[in-house]
């Protein structure tokens, strides 16, 4: 890992993580390639802005919890590669109930080329510091569907206005959202905007090379 890239709590004491793809709890059911550790990488010009938007998110009574930072391109690959695998049923009703593996791809849910690859997008959601519970947002992430959009018909107040707070922290400390997921924002001014990195994610910063 280059001087640019460190894990994220170590830059933003007292942020959550759950790196879903080190896990078997995923849309592909199983632990990604390159992802073998729990912890979330990402610049240090996004590790500044998450720590912005954790000061914002205090203040309205919000923690911020992450799900995906870095990604590596061998990563990417493997969602490829899964995609054309068949359709086995085990994660398809909680993660695209609506579309076909496939689909994900056209449907711009998963590319095969990754803002997460440059370092500076993350995957996060909001939990209430005074319960530790996850704030209500209509949907878990990588829910493949149009109820994850921003905007989004068929979710209750209260989850509409979560997602308005989320998107509200995230945008005034120097991110953009994603329209089609509520839980995906790029720092605006990333430093690699047009490279893809491909190291793994490991548990010791010293064993991580670009």
């Amino acid at each position: 890992m280059n001087g640019d890239f460190a894990f994220v709590d170590e830059l933003v004491p007292g942020i959550r993580w759950d790196a879903k793809y080190a896990t078997w709890d995923n849309f592909t059911g199983r632990p990604v390639d390159c992802y073998e550790a729990n912890r979330i990488v990402g610049t240090v010009a996004l590790c500044e802005a998450l720590a912005r938007a954790q000061d914002r998110a205090k203040h309205l009574g919000f923690g911020l919890l992450v799900w995906d930072g870095y990604r590596p391109q061998r990563a990417v690959d493997c969602f490829l590669r899964w995609s054309r695998e068949p359709e086995d049923g085990r994660t398809k009703a909680r993660h695209y109930p609506n579309i076909d593996r496939r689909e994900m791809f056209e449907r711009g849910y998963v590319a095969t080329k990754s803002a997460h690859s440059r370092g500076s997008t993350v995957d996060l959601t909001l939990y209430h510091l005074d319960t530790g519970e996850l704030a209500a947002t209509g949907g878990n992430h990588d829910l493949m569907d149009a109820i994850s959009h921003h905007g989004a018909q068929g979710i209750d107040p209260t989850e509409t206005r979560n997602r308005g707070h989320l998107c509200t922290i995230m945008e005034g400390s120097g991110f953009d959202r994603y329209e089609c997921e509520w839980w995906h924002y790029s720092l605006r001014d990333e430093p690699y905007p047009d490279t893809y990195f491909d190291f793994p994610i490991v548990a010791a910063a010293n064993q991580l090379a670009a």
